[in-house]
C-alpha cells in the first residue's frame, strides 16, 4: 500500500490548490484514484476542476433508485458540457427487493435504523463496490457543511475503506462555491434555486428556508450529528 505523509501535504495547500491537489494525488497514489460525485454544487466544481486539471480521473455516482429526475438530467449535461462519462453504480437489486419486502417501500420514515439500513443497501454497499482496487477516493465535502465535518482535512487516511480521502474543497465556504460556479458556468441541478442546497434521495429531500441549515433538508427528521449516509462516517 502507498504510504503518504498526510501532514506534510496537508500543510503544503491552501484552498485555492485544488487543481494542484487533483493532479499530485493522482500521481501519488498510482493513479487509482476516483471522484464519488453526488451532482451536488461542490461535486460539480470538482468535475470542472478534473476535466481541466487532471482528466485522467474517474468519475462516478451513486444511482440509489430514488434520485431526482433533475439529477438524472444533470448527469447527462454534465457529461456532454465535459465530455466525460460518469459511471453509475447501482444498488444490488435482490438485497433491495428483500430490503423493500420486509421493511416496505419507505421504511427509511419509521427509524433511524431503517433510515440507515436504506443507506446501507442503496449506497455503501455500491460504494464500496466502485472503490475496489482504489488507493484513494476524492468527495466534496466541505467543513460548514455539517457539524459530523467541522474537523475533516484536505487528505484523510479513511480507516473504514482502507484508503485515502481527499477533500480538496474541505475549506471553501459555500460563498466561494456559488461565486466560481458562476464564474466558470459550470452546470448545476435546478433544484438549487428551488431551495434545495443539498440534495440526495427524492424521498429524504426537502426545500429549506433561507435561515435554516443548509443540510435541514437531509433527512429532516433527524437530529444534526446523525445526518450521515455512512459514506463518510470516521
Amino acid at each position: 500500500m502507498i504510504k503518504l505523509d498526510i501532514n506534510q501535504l496537508n500543510s503544503k495547500y491552501t484552498q485555492f490548490d485544488v487543481g494542484q491537489v487533483l493532479a499530485d494525488c493522482h500521481q501519488l497514489l498510482g493513479g487509482k484514484l476516483a471522484f464519488a460525485s453526488s451532482l451536488g454544487l461542490e461535486d460539480q466544481v470538482l468535475t470542472h476542476f478534473i476535466a481541466r486539471h487532471c482528466p485522467e480521473i474517474r468519475i462516478f455516482t451513486l444511482d440509489t433508485g430514488r434520485l431526482f429526475p433533475e439529477t438524472y438530467d444533470l448527469i447527462a449535461r454534465t457529461n456532454a458540457r465535459y465530455k466525460t462519462n460518469i459511471e453509475v453504480f447501482f444498488p444490488d437489486a435482490a438485497a433491495v427487493e428483500e430490503m423493500v419486502k420486509t421493511g416496505g417501500v419507505n421504511l427509511f420514515y419509521e427509524s433511524i435504523g431503517n433510515r440507515k439500513m436504506c443507506c446501507t443497501v442503496r449506497k455503501t454497499q455500491p460504494l464500496d463496490r466502485a472503490l475496489t482496487g482504489l488507493n484513494g477516493w476524492i468527495t466534496g465535502l466541505r467543513k460548514d457543511q455539517s457539524v459530523t465535518r467541522t474537523h475533516m482535512e484536505v487528505i484523510e487516511w479513511d480507516a473504514m475503506h482502507g484508503l485515502y480521502k481527499i477533500n480538496p474543497l474541505i475549506n471553501w465556504s459555500a460563498a466561494q462555491i456559488n461565486d466560481f460556479i458562476k464564474a466558470e458556468n459550470i452546470p448545476v441541478s435546478p433544484l438549487h434555486a428551488k431551495g434545495f442546497p443539498s440534495i440526495g434521495c427524492q424521498p429524504c429531500t426537502r426545500a429549506i428556508s433561507p435561515d435554516e441549515d443548509i443540510r435541514a433538508g437531509r433527512w429532516w427528521w433527524e437530529n444534526p450529528e446523525q445526518k450521515e449516509c455512512g459514506l463518510h462516517k470516521k
